[in-house]
């Protein structure tokens, strides 16, 4: 399962195990709050937001030049950009100060963030177990653009595999095309395959002549069946196999050039 939904919201269940430790620690922060009348709940708050954009500052450093070329884009966050090391930083600085300057916050405001780590470990932990028996490439029927049967273990040809599920109505999906392109033209040690979802043939062909996009590997999935299969419930998708097939990661919404650039260090780093 790589996503969540909360009614209408959907989003990656990394995420969404991010937001139930939040509301953990936000709900012993209230109850605290209420019985040693200390503001709990406003401390824990101000962690949380000092460890995100600690996280995300820290993201951006290490990919400036990638983002200095669009610099707007620093503040788009919805690429999923955040380094868990400088959020972690940034978080500690925060409550060690508001304990410094606030004596009375300390044993509340430890005991509330240490239910929503210990929260965010265990639901982490399960989460990992009940992934193992979903890494494998799944052989979900496809088909090529003139027609002929496919899937991803056929199309499997030893080396790391990067595979966006997309659709042409999707505006994320259409926003990312030029960066995965530019991608699979700069890094031809990797095999890039763009499953369309759902859609017939003549429309992913009209969308790609249209955008003057030169895509090698364009798949169909009219059932839908890969998205199904892997647990996304959301467009765009991009999973990422490593050369024995197995998935190393996965990216639910829009990718950046930067947030590509880092989901991609696990191939490089395993080169030989």
């Amino acid at each position: 399962m790589l996503s969540v939904s909360f009614g209408p919201l959907v989003m990656s269940a990394q995420r969404g195990l991010f937001v139930v430790a939040m509301l953990v620690a936000l709900t012993v922060a209230i109850y605290l709050a209420r019985q040693r009348r200390v503001p709990v709940a406003d401390a824990v708050l101000s962690v949380i937001g000092w460890g995100v954009i600690g996280a995300r500052l820290v993201f951006v450093a290490r990919y400036a030049d990638l983002y200095l070329a669009a610099p707007l884009s620093m503040l788009d966050i919805r690429d999923g950009g955040f380094d868990p090391i400088g959020g972690l930083l940034a978080a500690a600085l925060c409550a060690g100060w508001l304990m410094a300057r606030r004596p009375p916050l300390r044993r509340p405001l430890s005991f509330a963030l240490a239910a929503g780590a210990g929260s965010w470990l265990a639901a982490s932990a399960a989460f990992m177990l009940l992934e193992n028996s979903a890494r494998e490439m799944p052989p979900a029927p496809l088909t090529t653009m003139s027609g002929a049967a496919a899937s991803l273990p056929a199309r499997h040809d030893g080396r790391p595999m990067v595979v966006n599920l997309w659709a042409t109505w999707c505006p994320p999906c259409r926003r990312e095309m030029p960066v995965l392109e530019a991608a699979q033209q700069a890094h031809p040690q990797v095999q890039f395959v763009f499953v369309n979802q759902r859609e017939p043939v003549w429309t992913v062909q009209q969308f790609l002549t249209g955008q003057q996009l030169r895509l090698s590997n364009v798949l169909l999935d009219s059932q839908g069946a890969l998205g199904a299969h892997v647990g996304s419930s959301a467009l765009p998708t991009t999973l990422f196999y490593d050369a024995d097939g197995n998935l190393v990661d996965s990216h639910l919404g829009e990718v950046s050039a930067a947030t590509l650039q880092h989901a991609m260090r696990y191939f490089a780093e395993r080169e030989p």
